[in-house]
């Protein structure tokens, strides 16, 4: 088998012919340290970098990043549709309480 294995598919099960994986270190996001000690494991783990399996990590990040940049570019806008809102509430129930004067003093 000449082509090169897949995370979810790999060339081997056996961890011995396989790249160790080394633990998590205090490294930024995003940094492409190379992973393979063993020159042999280097065609069967070649999209295993940690920069590949970081991809999905990052992408959800900056759509996180994205909506709360949109949120907060929405927030001015809810915020004088809502007093707009309560303003208008507020001439209604004044003007209802005018009209209640005006009856009361009427009679």
């Amino acid at each position: 088998m000449s082509t090169a294995g897949t995370i979810d598919r790999p060339v081997t099960h056996d961890p011995k012919k396989q790249a160790p994986m080394k633990a998590p270190t205090s490294e930024p996001s995003g940094s492409a340290i190379s992973d393979f000690t063993t020159t042999g494991a280097t065609g069967s783990r070649q999209n295993r970098t940690r920069e590949m399996q970081l991809i999905p990590e990052a992408l959800a990040r900056a759509h996180m990043h994205e909506r709360l940049r949109e949120a907060e570019e929405h927030r001015p806008a809810a915020r004088l549709i809502a007093a707009r809102r309560m303003q208008r509430r507020a001439e209604r129930a004044s003007l209802r309480a005018r009209r209640a004067l005006a009856i009361a003093v009427m009679q």
